[in-house]
């Protein structure tokens, strides 16, 4: 231990207070009263970091809380017209709904006031939450993990410690359990410290961007559930729409784009905002306004990216290991699931006299359970519009799903999304329309809207590992790629008309989606974990 920092100890730590992470701590609890659980999550509030569409399916709830529907959480509406688009750019043509996104008997949600109510089950049931702690640093001792560092501030950029200094705390634990979300800073390292993806296909992602409106009364319909496919973006780029009525008179926006798109010169921001200027579109939203938003990264690569989930002392769970079904457009059920199972492993294990290291029945139990099987189902859909285009993966999806039923005798491979960039001489440019502050935004404004923080003199978390390659790689090949895929303007290129161009990092707008650190070319910005609270706030109904 640090001669300078406290320890606490544990049965279990558990790292991110989202939906897994908080399903995991209540099932403990469930099995063993008397068991020590401590969830730590960096942003300032259970909920704050949370951001989905949301369309919740409530099986793995149902089974965790059997009685929920005596006391929903806030805002809960249940699904109810359920339409599937294909837009061009001036028409939408319905759809049949493809079986994976049928959603009779879901909720639509904000995720954010789900993980606030699991958080107040939890710690009804005596799990300590410390929100706004950051875990930094994975303890690893003797090759086995023995918790984390949290709760370290007042480092200052050039690293001397100023005024408010804290040296944070060791939080130690027999078992610890990631549930850091897509791209997790953790997560990541241990990935490579105990070569957890060595016997997987690469991770793919897709970036989301998501708005909350309030629209006029007459033009809200409750539970209808409206998701698009096609314009604006190009055949060789995956990705669609989001649209769900909930609440009184709220709406959930958002836009999605794979993250292996080709063209450097695409914006998934304007896309999006490009995208509620359709005809379609549009109509729903005027006379309304813009309340919130926010972005995140997901990860789209289902089962087969699925890496090694334990290791000695800690466990994997939810979207930090990939549960997302993307067909479904859903991952929150099978992340609750994954927590529930790795917790049951863990509660047995700390139970019997043997406490082995590496939990192999927690990836023994999941393979076992209907999460295993629903995404080995649609393991193949995903990556066949990577390789086949738009319509090849949309016919590819028809034969999977209606003629093998997800039974095919193949199973398709991903790619590194930061290497599907094409130079940017190559590529054509795309020009956006200026936004026109009624239904269509620029990025300044919106993540004023996300109540988006940070300290000043802290040191960046978004670091450059060779700064002297962005000139060479990212500019003169790529054209800056990331001041356009950011949807927080933390990039952006000066000196450009001077002759000079040279990158600069406004940290301080980050929303904490990873995609920079997912989509750069030479994987050469590494996103580091800030001081807790800082980043994004996201309000209830996000």
């Amino acid at each position: 231990m640090s001669e300078e920092r406290e320890s606490m100890e544990f049965d279990v730590l558990i790292v991110g207070g989202g939906p897994a992470g908080l399903a995991a701590a209540i099932r403990l609890k469930q099995l063993s009263p008397e068991m020590s659980v401590c969830l730590v999550e960096k942003g300032s509030e259970i909920g704050a970091h949370t951001l989905s569409g949301a369309v919740l399916e409530p099986r793995a709830l149902d089974e965790l809380l059997p009685d929920w529907r005596d006391n929903p959480p806030d805002l809960a509406t249940p699904a109810g017209d359920d339409r599937f688009m294909l837009l061009t750019e001036t028409k939408a043509f319905k759809l049949p709904t493809p079986p994976q996104m049928n959603n009779h008997g879901n909720y639509i949600v904000s995720l954010g006031n789900v993980a606030r109510w699991l958080g107040a089950k939890a710690e009804e049931l005596g799990v300590e939450i410390y929100p706004g702690f950051a875990a930094s640093e994975t303890i690893i001792e003797d090759g086995q993990v023995k918790g984390v560092v949290a709760g370290v501030m007042g480092i200052l950029k050039d690293g001397e410690k100023g005024p408010d200094y804290q040296p944070g705390m060791e939080l130690r634990a027999t078992y610890t359990i990631f549930a850091e979300g897509c791209r997790g800073s953790l997560t990541k390292k241990l990935f490579e410290t105990y070569s957890l993806r060595a016997d997987c296909e690469p991770q793919t992602f897709g970036l989301g961007i998501k708005e909350l409106w309030e629209i006029p009364k007459e033009k809200h319909t409750p539970g209808l559930i409206w998701h698009s496919t096609g314009w604006p973006l190009k055949t060789d780029t995956y990705g669609g729409s989001f649209l769900y009525m909930f609440g009184e008179n709220l709406v959930t926006i958002g836009f999605v784009v794979g993250l292996d798109y080709p063209n450097p010169w695409l914006s998934p921001f304007d896309e999006f905002q490009r995208f509620k200027q359709h005809p379609a579109v549009r109509p729903m939203l005027e006379g309304g306004k813009r309340v919130s938003y926010g972005a995140r990264a997901l990860n789209e690569g289902g089962f087969q990216s699925i890496p090694k989930l334990v290791f000695p002392g800690g466990l994997l769970i939810g979207d930090t290991a990939g549960f997302l079904n993307v067909p479904k457009i859903k991952g929150t059920h099978t992340a609750m699931k994954s927590g529930m199972l790795a917790a049951e492993a863990v509660a047995a294990a700390l139970a019997g006299e043997e406490r082995p290291p590496v939990l192999e029945s927690y990836p023994e139990a999941l393979k076992a359970s209907w999460v295993w099987s629903e995404l080995h189902a649609v393991r193949n859909i995903r990556p066949a519009f990577a390789k086949y285009g738009f319509w090849g993966g949309m016919a590819n999806a028809a034969l999977d799903t209606y003629l093998f039923r997800g039974k095919a005798p193949w199973t398709m491979s991903h790619h590194k999304d930061n290497e599907s960039l094409r130079k940017a001489a190559e590529a054509p440019r795309i020009a956006y329309p200026k936004p026109d502050g009624v239904i269509s935004f620029d990025r300044l404004s919106s993540v004023f809207l996300s109540n988006t923080n940070h300290e000043e003199n802290q040191p960046a978390h978004l670091v450059l590992r060779d700064p002297g390659k962005w000139l060479g790689e990212n500019w003169e090949k790529f054209g800056s790629p990331e001041s356009r895929y950011c949807p927080a303007g933390v990039y952006e290129a000066v000196g450009v008309e001077e002759g000079n161009p040279h990158l600069v990092i406004n940290a301080q707008n980050c929303v904490h989606c990873k995609t920079c650190d997912i989509k750069d070319p030479t994987q050469n910005i590494d996103w580091c974990t800030p001081e807790g609270g800082g980043g994004p706030n996201y309000p209830g109904g996000m």
